[in-house]
């Protein structure tokens, strides 16, 4: 049973995969098909095709490896003769709105993939593509492409070429101006921009269904525990395990059983503070170290006062995530504090709707963090993959070690189903966040690379126009190819690396619980 378990957590992980990038490439076709544009296929994942269907002039299917997906829409690259073109007039090659560069009578389109790595053909394709049957010109042995010009014989050049004709073979004459180049700038934007937007909206929604519908655990003000006695950390470490949660004669017995607090009381204030929370609470008590102070508190609907002595105790030091911190020598560090000894109630609370912005942006702005640290955390991981450092639970994790962990997450028994369903949806919202800031960096073929691009091109047309120079063509995108294909071999790398470490060294949900995150 656990195994099936284990092999359902996989299985939502990767639905809820599928479904958050679906709708990121919804959001590019969306307003895509609302400009105008001609979109040829909307694919969920890569690889081989399991299943599609055709509406209107749309394929839209599933592919095998559900781990990213596409839009396939003409004109991502540019044709050379429309990039070099100028004209006097901005409204020579609009219609509706729509800014088209005017080339020998009509607007050269191309063909492009949006959210796909791959915008060229295989070598196979380029040279089967590229040729027709092999002629020549005015005697030249030079293959020519399918616009009857000669390659260069240069490989940069060539593959400039390829894409732009690889790109360009789905549009029909007479839909030139249907072409995603041909759009405005601003429509450009927002076409680009839509799809990691929808991730953004959708993370958030997910936030607040889990923040404000299921609630967090929160540290109340009712009693829990009562604490006996107070053990200094430095005597109580040097006790045997036996005796550790055991009080000897010679103990100093806490102000709380003193006073004779009982589990269910509910403290409402401190030295004149009233205590609205828990931290609160915690709070007043260490600033009163070794003061008589007024605790008010409600038991069974009666309100009541003790005046009690809080002691001042050395506790163990932690920090703002609750973790100890520790010496040199791995020791706890301790500090004087107030004690009054009592332990909470835990309860799952709605979050207060005027913390739910902080809670995003520290999510938002964790994630950018995270992302702009991601070369040293690289560094780390190729550390963990030759064996000369140990795996953080809180370090990077792949799709694969997600993956395992949402298996563990639904197939343990040590968490209730309402903690199972909020951790799920923690992950699924963190992943869309991610998604949405993973593809604002902007390089190609990430969607933050395309939106430079369109805002580069708006800047540089009017500059263009402020010195009388017409309107110019759109950008050359093909002349970043070079760099498009160091990013994805870059992004392979760093995929091959996690899918490594997170077989052979997995993150376990245990690691992630022992180190508080």
């Amino acid at each position: 049973m656990t195994v099936v378990l284990y092999i359902v957590g996989i299985i939502l992980f990767l639905i809820g995969i599928s479904i958050s990038i679906a709708l990121h490439e919804l959001g590019h076709l969306t307003p895509a098909k609302k400009f105008g544009v001609k979109v040829t296929h909307y694919m969920v994942g890569f690889g081989p095709t399991l299943f599609s269907f055709r509406r209107g002039e749309t394929e839209y299917g599933i592919k095998a490896f559900p781990l990213g997906g596409f839009i396939a829409m003409p004109g991502m690259y540019p044709p050379e003769e429309a990039t070099k073109s100028r004209h006097e007039t901005a409204a020579a090659g609009r219609k509706g709105g729509a800014a088209g560069i005017v080339v020998d009578g009509g607007v050269d389109g191309t063909a492009g993939r949006l959210g796909e790595p791959d915008g060229a053909p295989d070598s196979t394709d380029n040279e089967t593509s590229g040729r027709l049957g092999g002629g020549t010109e005015d005697g030249d042995a030079a293959p020519l492409r399918r616009d009857r010009k000669k390659r260069k014989g240069r490989l940069f050049e060539d593959t400039m070429a390829d894409a732009r004709e690889f790109s360009n073979q789905e549009i029909e004459p007479g839909e030139e101006r249907r072409t995603f180049y041909a759009l405005s700038v601003p429509k450009r934007l927002v076409v680009m921009f839509s799809g990691p937007l929808v991730n953004l909206v959708l993370g958030i929604l997910i936030m607040a269904i889990s923040l404000l519908g299921i609630g967090v655990i929160t540290l109340t003000t009712t009693v829990q525990t009562v604490v006996e006695c107070a053990v200094p950390a430095s005597e109580a470490q040097q006790r045997p395990a036996s005796e550790q949660n055991t009080c000897r004669d010679d103990d100093q017995l806490t102000p709380a059983w003193e006073a004779g607090i009982k589990p269910g009381d509910e403290i409402t204030a401190i030295a004149g503070v009233e205590t609205k929370d828990w931290d609160q609470l915690s709070s007043v008590i260490k600033d009163h170290a070794g003061e008589r102070v007024d605790v008010d508190f409600i038991r069974d609907g009666q309100a009541q006062t003790v005046t009690v002595p809080i002691i001042a105790t050395e506790r163990p030091k932690v920090d703002d995530a609750g973790r100890a911190v520790l010496n040199p020598d791995g020791t706890p560090q301790t500090e004087t504090q107030g004690f009054f000894g009592v332990g909470p109630v835990q309860e799952r609370q709605s979050l207060p709707l005027d913390e739910f912005p902080g809670a995003v942006w520290d999510q938002v702005s964790g994630v950018f963090h995270a992302i702009l640290t991601l070369p040293v955390k690289l560094v780390d991981i190729g550390e963990v993959a030759v064996g000369t450092k140990d795996r953080d639970a809180e370090g990077l994790v792949g799709m694969v070690g997600v993956g395992r962990i949402a298996g563990e997450i639904v197939s343990t028994d040590q968490i209730d189903v309402v903690d199972k369903a909020q951790m799920g949806l923690g992950m699924l919202g963190s992943l869309n966040i991610f998604l949405f800031a993973f593809n604002m960096i902007p390089l190609l073929p990430l969607d933050g690379g395309h939106i430079a691009v369109g805002l580069y091109e708006g800047a540089r047309r009017r500059i263009n126009r402020w010195r009388g120079r017409g309107l110019v063509g759109p950008f050359d995108t093909a002349k970043l190819l070079p760099l498009t294909y160091v990013c994805i071999g870059l992004m392979l790398c760093m995929t091959a690396l996690l899918v490594y470490v997170d077989l052979v060294k997995p993150i376990t949900l245990d690691a992630i619980f022992n180190s508080g995150g």
